[in-house]
């Protein structure tokens, strides 16, 4: 193809990750709101190592020939490109903190070393020292008869280089301990200001105290990051087995894999590095020196001291009543009458929540089918499962067991539900099901009906006020169908292998996308206008990048708004240049997908795969066709809009490169606030229409009058 089409999976997520950073580095973000940002930027970064970093750093150790298919780079090639890029945005995300602690000291809120404390400061923190911390630490010195001790993943820990008269030594000790992490300091409060310490920043001022007898001749907070990628076909598991036990079993193993990085708040000399990757097993490439706090997570509780400083964050908004959904009406009795859509977190989940509480209370429901993913702590959504299956109910919920870090949560509630007489499955060998699906069947005077949920996110009550989501239901035979038959295929460990209404992966996605996306090359090439759009997390499937190419050089309009990974390259004259794409990074994580054919938007699913290898044929996915009109309209001003932000948007251009657009003064839109505002609005105006069709309540005089007058 000769020019630069394609682009790396692990450096586009990098560059994602960064407009992460650019949020916390936005001045019209408030300011707590931008150190929350700053601190997403370094969790993403830890699971990218613990993932993706940990699964090159697996493939370099067992076959360092194998070329990524897009960018022919080997991974030895791919890591040392994130190492060197990695520690480039380290400098970044210094400045951007360093600058946030700077503001928020202007309206005195500090976050301190000892260095800055006053005299009576000094003396509360050494107390505290010696009294709340220094009794729960258990410093280790390295040497014969005591090993390097294991180092937790993303524990923190403060090492130091300790010499005495005879020799010289590495001490090490855990940070953690019985109290919080952030010390704030009492007496700075009395004026009206806050002043907080980290517990690692105390620990190493005092770490003379702690390691007694020695010399501090250097010392530093570090923290490791390990592998997390395992799987069951690496274990070789043997399926006769309980699966669940063995998931508990790789939880375990996973806690004790390798290190992948090294992050040190101080520079410590070649030699005692050298020591540290040497017991570590790790290259210098692979260590990263950081000014800002090795982990972010602070930040929460630094949220809740100041939560009564409104300028400090976002306005606060809530999840509206979504219009047209008559909350005195049962769902279901709703849904038989027109398809109910929901749009998270803008809308309130509540409306699918009561459907699950009236399906496990209602006498004509036989069964209830669905496929969990990822739930919330204190899921209402279990708990309306679990009674339906108390109640009678034929429940099977599929839990995936496989949800990377969800693991142990989901494994406890797949044991309640168990318990509650819920049929359980895991899905298929060696495919995750991600797919989020719900099929509700009842009987009606002897008749068969059917009520079908599809979402785009899941079923986590949680993540609906957080993330952007759409969620569809639907009584329409033909779909019903199609997700009776998916269930089926689950319950067997079989897949679907024919579906008229549904796109279902592993086999009946990638191939039907790249079918729609030809009629639409057809149409361009007889003269016609040619359209795709697609709204995603992630597009890396070349098969349909290839396709998405092929339509632009066909004359084919494209259009992506794709939030995070894109492995192709938009604008590339001759090649990409009828494709747009763009990235929205703003308050709530955008997290729905949408496929879109037609210049009119004449086909448009809903669904929960990205447009990603691994989405499109090695997990079941379900992509739902919308065939209400006032929805699919709902849906196309939705991306229209989003597609015309020019707040929190970034384009690609043809060098790969994402560039924020100008904001345009009074004609500046923010989608995300767009679409709370408008939430908001319709939420009043159906209220306010249901007010308008109570009948009037007469007065006295009038009631009197009717009598009167009835009697004439």
């Amino acid at each position: 193809m000769g020019k630069k089409v394609y682009d790396n999976r692990e450096l586009s997520w990098l560059k994602f990750n960064m407009r992460v950073l650019e949020e916390a580095q936005d001045t019209s973000v408030p300011l707590l709101e931008r150190l929350l940002f700053a601190s997403i930027y370094s969790s993403n970064l830890d699971e990218f190592y613990m993932v993706r970093v940990g699964s090159l750093y697996d493939a370099m150790l067992a076959n360092d020939s194998e070329r990524d298919g897009k960018t022919n780079m080997k991974p030895s090639e791919q890591l040392s490109a994130i190492y060197k890029r990695t520690a480039a945005m380290s400098d970044d995300l210094y400045k951007t903190v360093a600058k946030i602690d700077g503001d928020l000291e202007d309206l005195g809120i500090k976050r301190c070393g000892y260095k800055d404390l006053s005299k009576k400061e000094a003396e509360y923190v050494t107390a505290y020292f010696n009294y709340e911390i220094k009794p729960f630490l258990s410093p280790l010195v390295i040497d014969k008869r005591h090993p390097f001790p294991f180092l937790t993943n993303k524990g923190i820990y403060v090492v130091a280089k300790l010499s005495s008269k005879n020799s010289v030594k590495l001490g090490v000790v855990a940070t953690e301990t019985k109290n919080p992490r952030v010390l704030f300091l009492p007496a700075s409060e009395k004026n009206g200001k806050i002043k907080y310490m980290l517990h690692e920043e105390i620990i190493l001022h005092f770490a003379s105290d702690v390691f007694k007898g020695f010399k501090i001749e250097e010392k530093s907070v570090m923290r490791v990051t390990r592998n997390a990628d395992i799987n069951t076909e690496e274990a070789g598991y043997d399926w006769e087995l309980d699966y669940r036990s063995l998931m508990e079993e790789l939880i375990k193993k996973r806690k004790r894999l390798c290190p992948v990085r090294l992050e040190l708040s101080r520079e410590l000399s070649d030699l005692t590095l050298g020591e540290l990757t040497a017991r570590l097993e790790i290259s210098k490439k692979q260590v990263f020196r950081l000014k800002s706090p090795l982990d972010m997570s602070y930040v929460f509780s630094i949220f809740d001291k100041l939560s009564n400083r409104s300028e400090l964050f976002f306005p606060k908004r809530v999840p509206q009543d979504a219009y047209g959904i008559d909350p005195k009406i049962p769902m279901m009795e709703q849904i038989e009458k027109r398809d109910l859509f929901l749009s998270y977190p803008y809308e309130s989940i509540k409306p699918f929540i009561r459907l699950l509480d009236e399906a496990a209370e209602d006498e004509s429901v036989v069964s209830i089918k669905i496929t969990l993913y990822r739930v919330a702590k204190n899921s209402k959504i279990v708990e309306a499962l679990i009674k339906a299956a108390e109640n009678g109910k034929q429940v099977t919920a599929l839990v995936e067991l496989r949800a990377r870090f969800d693991e142990e949560n989901n494994i406890g509630w797949s044991k309640q539900l168990e318990d509650a007489g819920c049929q359980i499955l895991y899905g298929p060998e060696s495919l995750k099901v991600h797919s989020k699906l719900l099929l509700i069947t009842r009987k009606v005077k002897g008749e068969v009906r059917y009520i079908t949920q599809v979402g785009t996110g899941n079923y986590n009550e949680k993540t609906a006020g957080l993330y952007t989501d759409l969620c569809l239901m639907t009584a329409d035979g033909g779909i019903a169908q199609d997700a009776s038959d998916v269930f089926n295929a689950l319950s067997t460990g079989e897949l679907v292998k024919e579906a008229k209404h549904l796109l279902v992966a592993p086999l009946l996605m990638q191939n039907r996308i790249t079918e729609m996306m030809d009629e639409q090359i057809e149409i361009s090439k007889a003269g016609g206008q040619g359209y795709v759009g697609a709204k995603l997390n992630s597009l890396t499937d070349k098969v349909i990048i290839n396709k998405l190419i092929e339509c632009s050089q066909a004359g084919v309009k494209v259009e992506l708004v794709i939030r995070g990974i894109s492995c192709l390259i938009a604008g590339v004259p001759g090649v990409t240049d009828n494709i747009r794409l763009v990235s929205i990074v703003g308050r709530y994580l955008e997290h729905s997908r949408i496929y879109i054919f037609g210049k009119d938007y004449d086909k448009i699913y809903i669904s929960s795969a990205d447009f990603m290898t691994r989405n499109t044929t090695r997990r079941v996915e379900v992509a739902c066709p919308v065939y209400d009109s006032g929805i699919k309209k709902r849906i196309a001003d939705y991306f229209r809009t989003q597609l015309d932000d020019n707040v929190k948007v970034r384009e690609q251009n043809s060098d790969g490169k994402y560039i924020k657009m100008p904001v345009g003064g009074k004609d500046s839109l923010n989608c995300q606030e767009y679409f709370i505002s408008e939430a908001y609005e319709r939420a009043a105006r159906y209220k306010e229409e249901k007010e308008n069709e109570k009948p009037k309540k007469k007065g006295f005089f009038a009631r009197l009058f009717g009598i009167f007058g009835n009697n004439k």
